[in-house]
């Protein structure tokens, strides 16, 4: 039982001004059939990530169908939260609608950046993606009081929605003083959270000191998490929970560590894991935080929660 690599599947050819380079963060939303939309954020030639989008056809021989000629989001106006980019957290289809959420960030001068999570809407995957507000939907506080990242939301129940959410321990100013965790925050109409600041996922090594970019889904009456995972390099982690609280790393099991070469030879970084004609893929980026595109995988073998 393994994750079988199905290879790169995309990346930019730096045509676009807006997506001068990477498609880091794949998100995927089902179209029809095996065709399915991955919206990911890419660099233009200042290094502010846009979203774009890329229809796959899901296979273990993959082919692309159709490509964004223009961004679905583009960072905010100046003085904005989310004025130096946007990194894609999740997309959810709920309520007749697609609802983007997103880690928008300022470029700071003692620290060198500020984030803050957002939300924009799509009444359907041919229109752009309208920002909710302005300013964002969970910022910092006094249970997150030093920076937030890229979130993923599941909704439940019509009142029960559940975001899980980076957050930094530390009020770090850099890789070496960084402690970066998975924390929980819940919502009635997935606008208003509340959140009570602990940490649901940590680290279980001495060199670990971020987790990122969480990816949950169903199996069977657990949940399953998976996850980047920064030490001495990348490498994408697992954990499962009967509650979505108290989670139990199985890395060994179901994680992805860098390939013997190629594309994701360095680093496996911001997974997005979905179900596809009862199998379960993965979609992440390799080398370079998405500078080399991204890529699938497929579970080989039986899912047990």
């Amino acid at each position: 039982m393994s994750w079988r690599r199905v290879g790169r599947v995309f990346v930019p050819n730096g045509t676009q001004p807006w997506a001068h380079s990477h498609a880091a963060l794949p998100t995927p939303v089902r179209l029809a059939d095996d065709i399915f939309r991955f919206f990911y954020s890419s660099r233009d030639a200042q290094k502010r990530s846009h979203v774009g989008w890329v229809d796959v056809e899901v296979s273990e021989s993959p082919r692309i169908r159709d490509v964004a000629r223009e961004p679905v989001l583009a960072p905010g106006e100046d003085g904005a939260f989310d004025d130096s980019g946007i990194g894609v957290g999740c997309v959810v289809e709920a309520e007749g609608r697609l609802s983007l959420y997103y880690m928008g960030w300022n470029l700071g001068l003692r620290s060198p950046w500020r984030n803050a999570i957002g939300l924009a809407r799509s009444r359907t995957s041919q229109e752009p993606f309208i920002r909710f507000s302005s300013g964002p939907i969970l910022d910092r506080s006094p249970e997150d009081p030093y920076t937030l990242s890229y979130p993923w939301v599941v909704q439940f129940g019509s009142r029960d929605w559940w975001m899980w959410y980076g957050s930094n321990l530390t009020p770090a100013v850099g890789n070496s003083d960084m402690q970066h965790a998975i924390k929980l925050a819940r919502s009635v109409d997935g606008v208003h959270w509340t959140r009570d600041g602990k940490t649901v996922l940590g680290f279980v090594t001495e060199t670990e000191y971020a987790l990122a970019r969480p990816s949950v889904v169903r199996i069977g009456d657990r949940l399953l998490m998976c996850f980047a995972c920064r030490g001495e390099h990348y490498r994408l982690g697992a954990a499962l929970s009967d509650d979505g609280v108290n989670w139990i790393r199985i890395d060994r099991a179901m994680g992805l560590g860098p390939s013997s070469g190629g594309w994701d030879s360095e680093m496996t970084c911001y997974p997005a894991l979905f179900w596809h004609r009862d199998r379960l893929w993965l979609a992440y980026n390799g080398n370079g935080f998405g500078m080399t595109g991204f890529g699938l995988a497929v579970w080989h073998g039986p899912v047990k929660g």
